[in-house]
């Protein structure tokens, strides 16, 4: 079972800076192109490192049922408190680590930012199996740290070239946005960072690597993994 982990109080001082900042740009621009082809009705979305909630808050104003998953409770408790009563038989809440979280079959698998936070082998694996699990004509929208990043060196977490990572949907994906974008910042919690990121959403053309289990019908309410 999750529990408090030495960077806790970090996550939650985030949550409290950013629970009101709109959601990436990344997912609202993968909501919309679903939008083109049909209703969101039905439409199911799993959220992997969804903190607070803004990218879970967005797909379940869109209409769509949304797994929200992440290690810190902090984090899913404010998403679960700001979720309207109308929406919330459409969220369900999981705390997991994701290097061992099943993710199961989706029409969207989001991940803003969330996967950079694994070593390396850890991170293709997770990779991996999230894009496994995307049905075809579904899509992956993400967010990751790129190799010119200022926190490269950091064991615990990764940082990919964008040839490399591009490479990684390759044969399966055919990618629909792409940025590239490098900037002088200021982080969340007020450090000055030169950033490095790489914003992706991609669409299956292509049959699944391998099967996963289907997700229920009627999302449950929160649960817990190891």
């Amino acid at each position: 079972m999750t529990s408090e982990t030495p960077d806790s109080e970090h996550w939650r001082r985030y949550y409290e800076v950013t629970v009101d900042r709109p959601a990436w740009e990344t997912v609202r621009i993968a909501i919309a192109n679903f939008a083109l082809e049909e209703p969101s009705a039905g439409r199911f979305a799993v959220d992997l490192g969804c903190g607070a909630g803004r990218d879970a808050g967005e797909l379940l104003r869109a209409g769509w049922r949304v797994l929200a998953v992440d290690r810190e409770l902090s984090g899913l408790r404010i998403l679960e408190e700001r979720t309207p009563a109308e929406m919330r038989e459409l969220l369900a809440t999981h705390a997991a680590e994701l290097v061992s979280f099943e993710v199961p079959a989706a029409d969207l698998v989001n991940a803003s930012l969330s996967l950079p936070f694994l070593p390396e082998q850890q991170f293709w694996r997770v990779w991996q199996r999230l894009l496994a699990a995307i049905q075809p004509g579904g899509r992956v929208s993400a967010m990751v740290f790129g190799d010119r990043d200022e926190g490269v060196g950091d064991a615990q977490m990764t940082f990919v070239s964008p040839p490399a990572f591009r490479a990684s949907l390759e044969p399966e994906f055919e990618v629909e946005h792409w940025v590239d974008l490098q900037e002088d910042t200021t982080m969340a919690l007020g450090q000055p960072h030169h950033m490095h990121r790489i914003d992706v959403v991609a669409r299956r053309v292509r049959s699944r690597r391998g099967p996963t289990a289907l997700v229920p019908s009627t999302p449950k309410r929160t649960g817990t993994d190891t």
